[in-house]
């Protein structure tokens, strides 16, 4: 077991011991030195100052001493939140080094912005010179002060950094082969990653987020989407960018939380990225919330005031339509599927007219399309329980009549199809699997329909 600590001694006194040395020794600080220390550890302010002004005369201590636990006297300060020692040590000039990331680290707000505003002698404000022994450092080189500010995400410290003027490098693909990208993980592939990481931690900061982004919601959305892309390729690092994908999708929701009026949710809900005033007449289309289902955002569409007034505009058309009896609900609904072929024709003969307008909402469209389809299925059933071979001479039947009313709705479907990768476009439209479940059905019954008219046509 000895050896495990150092190389065993063939002379040692007692073998049954196992003799401990220090083997990583420290630099041994002077008594005046530990008394600067232990002043600052104390706040004694005058004792401080005292041994400062001695050091720049008589040059007795060395006023960026370090004690065991690794702190100069500036980190102790920073540490004990004495924004007076802090102040007075750097009046001092002492060196500053990574003091800055330990005060966002500590969440001190009054450090980090005495660190920020401390000048050189000259007068120009100093940029301070963090890292400079990277090899002590507790830091790795990518954290940057509002890096490490975002992943405190301290609100105050993230604002005072993003008035100086600092940004946030932006994070490269997993498979970008730029020269910087393969060098780095070349050299290490470890901190390459972790660097990505911590970049994706900083901006998936709420109060980053809140503070800089122009739009929240669709970075937020934007971000927990590529955010789960990458815990699909970066398996090593799965769980936290899951976690991060997560944190977007409840900052979504959390934000979604403050409105306070069913007026402020529609400007939130219908807001386009073109324009951000809605018209009451063509921006009335709930544009963001399908952003939000595009996007996956599932706890911000189930959110209680989303889900309310989506409830709102179900029922337009019938209000107090919960608090009915269950059997006047039936009755309604079965009035209206009956009615649902005048529907159709007056809708597709004036649908501007109110009646057309009574049909496009949300409740009765989901009525009328609901006994469509069922209609629908039942003259499939009748399609496929009619046998009819009245003419030998052809290899099949001519059409009945139920196949000719079959056909309007085949044709329906298709051109429902159609306009949806119209407006949605081709890419979107692939990537929903429902989609292509749609086309493979339509494209059966075209193949079934070409079939039957080449069976009546041809001749035996």
């Amino acid at each position: 077991m000895a050896q495990f600590y150092y190389k065993r001694n063939v002379n040692a006194p007692y073998r049954d011991r196992i003799p401990l040395r220090i083997v990583r020794a420290e630099s041994e600080l002077s008594p005046s030195e530990k008394a600067y220390l232990n002043a600052v550890e104390k706040g004694d302010y005058a004792s401080v100052k005292k041994s400062l002004e001695e050091a720049e005369i008589y040059f007795k201590i060395n006023i960026n001493c370090i004690d065991p636990l690794g702190r100069t006297a500036l980190l102790i300060a920073i540490e004990n939140e004495n924004l007076e020692l802090i102040e007075l040590l750097l009046s001092f000039n002492v060196y500053v080094g990574d003091a800055l990331l330990h005060a966002i680290r500590k969440e001190v707000v009054g450090a980090v912005e005495l660190l920020l505003n401390h000048k050189k002698p000259s007068g120009e404000k100093q940029v301070p010179p963090i890292l400079l022994d990277k090899q002590f450092s507790e830091f790795t080189p990518d954290i940057t002060p509002i890096i490490l500010a975002a992943h405190t995400n301290n609100y105050e410290i993230i604002k005072l950094l993003v008035q100086k003027g600092v940004s946030v490098p932006r994070p490269h693909e997993v498979r970008c082969n730029c020269v910087e990208c393969v060098s780095s993980s070349d050299v290490d592939s470890l901190r390459h990653s972790r660097s990505r990481l911590n970049i994706y931690k900083a901006l998936a900061s709420p109060s980053l987020i809140a503070l800089s982004s122009e739009d929240p919601f669709l970075t937020a959305f934007q971000l927990s989407w590529e955010l789960q892309e990458l815990s699909k390729v970066e398996n090593e690092f799965k769980s936290e960018y899951e976690e991060l994908s997560r944190q977007c999708k409840q900052f979504a929701k959390d934000l979604l939380d403050q409105t306070r009026s069913s007026r402020e949710l529609e400007i939130i809900l219908n807001y386009r990225d073109d324009n951000s005033l809605i018209e009451e007449q063509s921006g009335n289309d709930l544009a963001r919330l399908k952003l939000a289902i595009k996007y996956r955002q599932k706890e911000f569409v189930a959110q209680p005031n989303c889900q309310q007034l989506l409830a709102s505009r179900w029922y337009d058309e019938f209000p107090g339509w919960r608090r009915r009896h269950w059997a006047v609900k039936m009755v309604t609904c079965f009035i209206i599927g009956l009615l649902f072929p005048v529907f159709s024709v007056c809708y597709l003969i004036a649908p501007k007219s109110p009646l057309g307008l009574f049909i496009r909402k949300p409740f009765i469209k989901f009525i009328c399309h609901t006994a469509s389809y069922l209609t629908f299925l039942f003259l499939l059933l009748l399609a496929s329980q009619h046998i009819d071979r009245s003419d030998l001479n052809r290899q099949g039947p001519p059409p009945t009549i139920v196949e000719w009313m079959i056909l309007p709705w085949v044709l329906g479907f298709i051109w429902g199809e159609i306009k949806q990768m119209w407006d949605g476009g081709l890419q979107d439209y692939i990537h929903d699997w429902w989609n292509l479940m749609d086309f493979v059905m339509n494209s059966l019954y075209l193949a079934t329909i070409s079939l039957k008219i080449v069976a009546f046509v041809k001749v035996i």
